[in-house]
């Protein structure tokens, strides 16, 4: 019985082969794990990552303020490299707060949203000077008595929970009952509190949705998102100090995903930015974004520790796995698995003649970087790269799962 391949995902433009291994900022595969010590390794390129901020801003709004939402990579070279390049970080914890204070990034940039914030991470927060995006009447209310406990003013935003979600988006974050934000009907009457309060009032946060491909929608979704903060706006009777829009804009992981048009995004949202209400014409407006900033950026290297054969299919079997790719291994929110993009490193520029599924080292069948895929041969001792690696890889994956622990990460 023929056994029928499964297509591979794209494989970012612009990587190439250096004597025939794929090269990651122009240095070779190898060398770069020669340098790290070993493999499993992640590598973040800072080429790319620059290019791509170049790309989103040449396409924005001059006045769109663009944030990275460090949950998506918290790898501090990392973080480092981005600060220059965003106007701001979104946070999602005291953790990710305390990176942020290690690199001595500038807290009056950073904004921390998330349910379930607990005492010390609000204390934490109101003493560094960042701002809470609060996610319902009783945390607002628990940061202002933490404020006045404190005898410092908290810089308080609210977190709306829409009456509409992202069309298309691989995670929805608004609509119907959520546990994210205040529902859209409930955030005049706190956001006059807040004011009353004496709270140092920062506006709107309205997170619809991720992982969108679709221009249209996100087109759709933020001129959605702007009529509903005017709305808001009007009701708590004073123009918005800040929007936050949320973002949503996806990478393309799979066979038949296409890159997401952003100069079509940027033109709609200029076109909006011109006739915008009084309520938000001195506004400060940004958006978030975490993948779509750094996913591309990274790949995953992993070596071959055996090849073997089972009932007529070939199995790679590495050292890596879904303890540091879990999205990859299509445990990670995904209904159907699907193969991410995938190369053998060690020969990138050879034709693909070899049928096999590359397996992780992990002691289940759900370990499995790509199941039947097209692929030069290769052999104990090469490398397997997996691309679009830059997000949710080592901190989003179970590292310690039969005690494998964590990845070696580096930024090329």
């Amino acid at each position: 019985m023929s056994i029928k391949p499964k297509p591979l995902g794209p494989i970012p433009a612009g990587y190439e082969a250096v004597d025939g291994e794929l090269a990651i900022g122009g240095r070779k595969a190898s060398d770069l794990v020669a340098e790290s010590g070993g493999t499993p390794l992640f590598v973040y390129s800072r080429d790319r990552l620059a290019a791509r901020m170049d790309a989103l801003r040449a396409s924005m709004p001059y006045r769109l303020g663009i944030n990275y939402a460090i949950k998506a990579n918290p790898f501090e070279p990392l973080l480092e490299y981005m600060q220059p390049l965003v106007d701001g970080f979104d946070i999602a914890s005291g953790g990710e707060l305390a990176i942020l204070r290690e690199i001595g990034a500038d807290m009056g940039r950073v904004s921390f949203a998330g349910p379930g914030k607990r005492d010390e991470e609000l204390r934490a927060a109101i003493e560094a000077g960042v701002t809470l995006n609060t996610e319902s009447e009783a945390e607002a209310h628990r940061a202002l008595r933490i404020g006045d406990e404190l005898g410092q003013t908290p810089r308080l935003a609210i977190r709306v929970n829409p009456d509409f979600d992202m069309k298309g988006s691989g995670m929805k974050m608004g609509g119907g009952a959520k546990p994210f934000g205040v529902d859209a009907e409930r955030v005049p009457a706190l956001g006059r509190e807040i004011i009353a309060a004496g709270a140092d009032w920062r506006g709107l946060h309205i997170y619809t949705g991720s992982q969108a491909l679709d221009a249209d929608a996100i087109i759709e979704t933020q001129a959605n998102v702007l009529q509903l903060a005017d709305r808001i706006a009007r009701d708590i009777g004073q123009p918005l100090p800040k929007l936050n829009m949320g973002g949503g804009f996806g990478i393309p992981y799979f066979f038949g995903d296409e890159e997401l048009d952003i100069s079509r995004i940027g033109d709609a949202l200029t076109q909006k930015f011109d006739t915008l209400p009084e309520t938000l014409e001195s506004a400060h407006l940004c958006i978030e974004l975490g993948r779509y900033l750094v996913g591309l950026a990274g790949v995953y290297l992993t070596r071959i520790v055996d090849r073997k054969v089972s009932h007529g299919e070939t199995f790679l079997v590495t050292d890596g796995g879904l303890h540091h790719q879990l999205a990859a291994s299509g445990n990670f929110g995904t209904v159907i698995r699907r193969n991410y993009p995938v190369a053998i490193a060690s020969h990138f520029d050879a034709p693909a003649d070899d049928l096999a599924s590359v397996v992780g080292c992990l002691c289940t069948p759900l370990d499995r970087l790509a199941d039947r895929a097209e692929l030069p041969r290769a052999e104990v001792g090469d490398l397997v790269a997996v691309f679009c690696a830059g997000a949710y890889g080592a901190t989003a994956s179970p590292s310690a799962f039969l005690g494998q622990g964590p990845a070696r990460q580096m930024l090329a």
